[in-house]
């Protein structure tokens, strides 16, 4: 019977697979076009954006570490359950694989050309990638109690809002949020909060089974810290202003990744009876002091300002993974697998709020020639400096109420009882993706063993 129910899984999911690949190609061949490089269309969803990318050598790079960074420092991230870590790889390769390319279209509906097609380049790429970053950010949230469909379909709903939001935020309002603090992090946590909790069923104690890591996670783990560390501070500045200038985006995320990460070894010890931080822990410093560089990245002045961002963001990620998820869990009703709220969501919020200070402090003086970049309004003088900080600050409630609302309606959807799983045995959607052992991963297995198991 198990073996029954995995093969009808493998199925719908081919032929889900099937459909929205179709749908995909016949909208690409109806709108989707190559443009000149000096195209509007290539650039990404900015204000401004033609100004985001002003070498024309510059753009596949960027699509290549934003990419890299997405596929693998998130892919790695979501592998930590011991019965899911090559599962949760595989899933996350479809999800990045379906998310792309409904990406560039959800996005190119907002800048059609008045010729009714959507141009694409490299830095369309770029966008595409942040947006898929933000649907990996969501699917944290519910790792391990949804299966691929339920995935596939929560990116089908969640790209097109993310799309509204983000033109909404950077090209009506005129928000500045390069690195996607509110965009990406926060919108992508929220979003998936709610999904969490709209799909909630009651089950036995399972925090225990969900928790369980092998070496495998473990490994995952440690891949995972690695490629954020080398390609997060370049993702943070892909649509930043390039001309010439010190890159203060790159070095700023840098800043803040290192005191995020010391940050974590001087509180650990004293929230956690172990006291020993696991690689996971490491990997999840890492994305905090990147989260909260996400929208002040470009605009901190000084790299001691990075740090103190980095470091308080990091204990702020800490006490709520010790106080506040217990309270979401029992009070709210909300599972959060990987830990979203803390890692993504608090320290976008705070990156948010850093930003907004940044913006009411900014003066042309302390800025030159890159006020037109970060603060193009208020280089224009359409926009005074502490105008763009209110504009900066109402961004936030309004990114929050989008991804609660489209995350509980979303919820809602996928746990109608055609599409959820059956709470009796969770590890069985991993077998949709690859073969698992009835009794899930062992520990105490050798790396043959270990190794054994085949994406189907």
């Amino acid at each position: 019977m198990a073996e029954g129910a995995a093969a009808s899984s493998r199925l719908r999911l081919a032929g889900l697979c099937f459909f929205l690949q179709l749908l995909t190609i016949i909208l690409f061949a109806a709108f989707v076009r190559y443009g000149p490089e000096s195209d509007p269309g290539l650039c990404s969803p900015q204000s401004n954006c033609s100004r985001r990318d002003p070498e024309p050598g510059s753009g596949y790079p960027r699509f290549r570490d934003a990419h890299l960074q997405a596929l693998l420092g998130f892919g790695f991230l979501l592998a930590f359950l011991g019965r899911y870590g090559p599962g949760s790889v595989a899933t996350s390769l479809l999800v990045v694989a379906f998310a792309v390319q409904w990406a560039l279209l959800a996005q190119g509906l907002f800048y059609f050309s008045p010729k009714g097609k959507i141009y694409v380049g490299a830095q369309s790429m770029v966008s595409a990638d942040f947006c898929t970053a933000a649907v990996l950010i969501s699917s944290g949230a519910v790792l391990g109690r949804v299966n691929p469909i339920q995935l596939l379909l929560m990116t089908l709903l969640e790209v097109p809002l993310f799309a509204c939001n983000e033109f909404i935020l950077l090209s009506l309002l005129g928000i500045s949020d390069s690195g996607g603090s509110l965009t990406v992090h926060a919108f992508g946590a929220y979003f998936g909060l709610m999904v969490s909790r709209a799909l909630r069923q009651p089950r036995v104690d399972e925090r225990g089974e969900q928790q369980e890591s092998g070496r495998q996670p473990d490994a995952f783990a440690v891949l995972g810290t690695l490629y954020l560390w080398i390609f997060w501070p370049s993702f943070a500045s892909a649509t930043t202003a390039q001309d010439g200038a010190e890159p203060w985006a790159v070095l700023n995320v840098y800043f803040s990744m290192a005191a995020s990460t010391l940050a974590a070894f001087v509180l650990s010890p004293i929230l956690y009876e172990e006291g020993t931080l696991q690689a996971a822990q490491l990997q999840d410093a890492a994305l905090v002091g990147a989260a909260v560089m996400g929208m002040a990245g470009e605009m901190l002045l000084t790299p001691f300002g990075a740090m103190v961002a980095g470091f308080l963001a990091s204990h702020l990620s800490l006490l709520g993974s010790r106080f506040l998820s217990p309270i979401l869990s029992s009070r709210l009703k909300i599972q959060d697998t990987c830990g979203v709220h803390n890692v993504h969501g608090l320290p976008g919020v705070l990156g948010t709020l850093v930003g907004t200070l940044l913006a009411g402090l900014a003066t042309a003086d302390a800025y030159g020639g890159r006020m037109e970049s970060v603060f193009p309004l208020v280089a224009q003088g359409s926009r005074t400096a502490s105008g763009q900080a209110w504009w900066q600050l109402c961004a936030l409630p309004l990114t929050l109420i989008l991804a609660a609302l489209g995350g509980s309606l979303t919820g809602a959807l996928l746990g109608t009882r055609a599409l959820r799983s059956t709470p009796k045995s969770p590890e069985m959607e991993s077998k949709v993706l690859r073969e698992v052992p009835e009794d899930g991963l062992n520990p105490e297995a050798s790396d043959e063993e270990l190794g054994g198991s085949t994406l189907a």
